[in-house]
């Protein structure tokens, strides 16, 4: 599990684009039959990305690295599945899982096992994990079964569907929020106006995307902007004093996470076009 540490908005500033990076951008979370896991000291975080391949994958951590006997005895975890159908068993009990669905599993569960329908058409679970001091049961809903929010216009190249799954009036949760946004055809930026949240930090998955495609993720405080070329698969860590927000070359999907100190969705600090640098 690689370790990411916090930074300070000042200390960002100096950064270089390599620096940028290697802080804040994870470049893989996906490999054949393996767990692959990045553990954030913002709000700590752990985001993970699990292909099974011939044979199922367990979900597990070093207990020396997360302080557990197992992953979720004091954690939560929301997994969202990007690739082909599959299953996730969650103790004995099996959710099938297709494209788009989304499980949640609350604290304490012992045995999380990821599973493909099909080697030659894997399935890739995608999950943001964080602290929790209270279970929640497990739940499972489809794209369908998503609170869905209209945002932006075409005019402003930003109309989206936001597809809330783990928040307040969905599947709930100690903390962690989760869902999916889809940009509709013709638009490419997402999350503008920008805007910061000082209660919570956000982590942004990109996927969708052409291999030729890159989404140029914007962060930093909103004087101090800077950028990180993200390709497909790949995730940005958005502390809580940076902006989040992107535009594509192409088409794109992404998934959002957050933690911190609640879940009120609309709790932002809202960032006037004018105050942008």
């Amino acid at each position: 599990m690689e370790i990411r540490y916090a930074v300070h908005p000042q200390e960002a500033r100096k950064y270089d684009t390599t620096a940028l990076r290697e802080h804040f951008l994870i470049e893989t979370l996906f490999k054949p039959g393996e767990i692959v896991l990045t553990y954030s000291h913002v709000d700590r975080f752990i985001v993970g990305g699990v292909q099974p391949a011939g044979s199922p994958v367990k979900l597990e951590a070093d207990p020396k690295e997360i302080g557990a006997a197992t992953f979720l005895e004091r954690r939560e975890i929301g997994i969202i599945n990007i690739g082909g159908s599959g299953t996730v068993t969650v103790d004995g009990t099996v959710y099938a899982m297709e494209p788009k669905d989304c499980l949640y599993i609350g604290r304490g569960a012992k045995d999380v096992i990821f599973a493909s329908d099909r080697a030659d058409a894997p399935a890739k679970f995608y999950f943001n994990s964080c602290p929790a001091h209270q279970t929640y049961p497990t739940v499972k809903a489809a794209i369908s079964e998503a609170t869905p929010r209209h945002l932006g216009s075409l005019e402003q190249s930003n109309e989206r569907t936001i597809y809330q799954y783990i928040h307040e009036g969905g599947i709930k949760s100690c903390q962690l929020v989760m869902g999916m946004t889809l940009l509709k055809p013709g638009s490419m930026w997402n999350t503008m106006p920008c805007h910061t949240h000082n209660r919570r930090s956000e982590v942004y998955f990109y996927f969708d995307m052409p291999d030729s495609g890159v989404v140029f993720h914007f962060m930093g405080e909103p004087q101090e902007t800077r950028h990180i070329v993200v390709r497909n698969e790949q995730a940005v860590i958005s502390p809580s004093w940076s902006i989040h927000s992107g535009v594509g070359t192409a088409s794109y999907t992404f998934i959002w996470g957050m933690a911190g100190e609640n879940q009120a969705f609309d709790d932002m600090d809202p960032v006037a076009m004018q105050e942008l640098r």
